[in-house]
């Protein structure tokens, strides 16, 4: 053993011996049921462990209090510990950590209230105004909602059965007042200074919508401790009449983070974001002279609008509402909203998200003229148009211009 090995040696032991003398100039004296003391542990059985108190007797304290819940043993010889007597028996002055009723958990309790120590505890049951709460060691305790640092909307009965740390506020009689707002607070404010380093504009988030506001403009969602707000118009492409319709409280979705402000703790969100554009597949949906059967979604004085598909719209301008040479004044005065038309893609323009469309009769009407003038203009022979009129003339007037005449 080296010299500074047997230096520190001979250090804890002068400090463990030391810790006894004080503890054994104490003397031995008469303690009552509850008083509390520290002292250090003199050695380690199976079912008892003796702690150094002073005077004649000799403190035990059962083993198996001094353990976590894994079974390990989380205090060593020369350790320091909390106790509250409890009771002497054939000469042995008995001790515990963990104390159910009677004097020693109202020490306990006080204890922990004046020095602000955290006490471990299972909820047992929500009653009115809060919950029951079993301390360990079996004592029994309140905490009240609004101590709890939950949402008031918050499902209450999914806090039964889970084991918390409270602290000690208030203590009357038999009877305690805990509180878990300092406690939810500082973790809270731990999540925010993580979450504050590592998230940055247009992250996509994990979360769970916590609440849907009545008056219908949105859900709050908690992603990683903190809360933003998802707009209605950022919940999906298409219009969304009803909050309600898409999403639902305890629902997981995937959101993209729209602005941040840590300073006072607001956040935007999109849902939308996550979900593919339509406008990102319309060319290949709506090409150029396909057709289509929408259904008439708003009438304006210069056409009337078409809708596709969701949030795809296009437009038939009133000039090709007319039909031959009769004008309208107005497209309400052919169409009405609500009903279904067959359209054709005449243009589509996907940087300004514009799609023309002309009525399917009309564009077949303008087909056919054009494919029976190239059909008789095309004829080798084809100066036979006497029999067909005016649409003669029209074509002979066709085929003369082509030819250079």
């Amino acid at each position: 053993m080296t010299e500074e090995n047997k230096e520190n040696q001979n250090q804890e032991e002068e400090n463990f011996e030391q810790l006894l003398k004080e503890s054994f100039a104490l003397e031995k004296k008469h303690l009552s049921p509850g008083e509390k003391i520290e002292a250090p542990v003199v050695s380690i059985g199976n079912d008892w462990t003796l702690l150094g108190i002073g005077g004649k007797g000799e403190g035990f304290i059962a083993t198996e209090e001094l353990k976590d819940k894994e079974g390990n043993l989380y205090v060593s010889v020369g350790d320091v510990i909390r106790a509250y007597f409890l009771k002497t028996e054939n000469g042995e002055m008995h001790f515990t950590t963990q104390v159910s009723s009677g004097p020693a958990a109202r020490t306990m309790l006080h204890d922990a209230m004046e020095e602000h120590i955290p006490l471990e505890g299972t909820i047992s049951k929500a009653i009115k105004g809060g919950f029951e709460v079993t301390l360990s060691g079996g004592a029994r305790a309140f905490c009240p909602f609004s101590h709890m640092g939950i949402r008031r909307d918050a499902d209450k009965e999914k806090y039964v059965g889970q084991t918390l740390n409270f602290y000690v506020i208030e203590v009357k009689g038999r009877s305690a007042t805990l509180s878990r707002k300092e406690i939810v607070e500082a973790e809270h404010e731990a999540r925010v200074k993580d979450l504050k380093e590592t998230l940055n504009l247009g992250d996509r988030v994990h979360g769970v919508v916590t609440s849907i506001p009545k008056k219908g403009f949105g859900a709050f969602i908690d992603f990683g401790g903190v809360e933003g707000l998802l707009p209605i118009s950022e919940i999906a492409w298409e219009r969304t009449a009803k909050v309600e319709d898409v999403l639902k409280v305890g629902q997981e979705v995937d959101v993209v983070i729209k602005s941040m402000d840590w300073d006072n703790e607001k956040f935007s969100l999109s849902l939308r974001e996550t979900l593919q554009n339509p406008w990102d597949s319309a060319a290949e949906n709506f090409p150029v002279g396909s057709y289509h059967t929408g259904k008439v979604c708003r009438i304006a004085q210069f056409g009337a609008f078409i809708s596709l598909a969701p949030t795809i719209d296009g437009l038939i301008h009133i000039s090709k509402l007319s039909g031959g040479d009769k004008k309208i004044q107005h497209p309400q005065d052919v169409l009405k909203v609500g009903q279904e038309i067959e359209v054709k893609v005449e243009k589509i323009d996907l940087i300004n998200k514009r799609i023309s469309l002309i009525p399917a009769d009309l564009s077949r009407a303008e087909d056919e003229k054009a494919e029976t003038i190239t059909r008789y203009t095309e004829k080798q022979d084809g100066d036979d148009f006497n029999g067909l009129g005016a649409l003669g003339e029209a074509l002979k007037k066709a085929k003369e211009e082509k030819e250079g005449k």
